[in-house]
């Protein structure tokens, strides 16, 4: 399994609204709505590390509302590997 945390940045007044929209997706392990630098930061749980750039560009960064988002690929634990 590879994690992956999701950094997105809202505009003012849409970060409710897609931090719902994020939390229905497949693969979404966790979503939270945070303070800071970010607004939410959600935790992708998938199978590849192939199958992460499909869901960032095709179904997270299309998402009205999302002004920006940084991705975090965590390394594998001992015994796995990101296949």
């Amino acid at each position: 399994m590879v994690k992956t945390y999701v950094l997105i940045v809202t505009h003012p007044g849409d970060t409710h609204r897609v931090a719902v929209a994020v939390r229905a997706m497949q693969y979404v392990a966790e979503v939270h709505e945070v303070m800071g630098p970010y607004d939410i930061v959600a935790e992708i749980e998938t199978d590849s590390l192939q199958q992460i750039p499909a869901l960032l560009a095709d179904q997270i960064r299309t998402l009205e509302g999302i002004q920006s988002t940084t991705s975090l690929v965590a390394f594998p634990s001992a015994g796995s590997s990101l296949d």
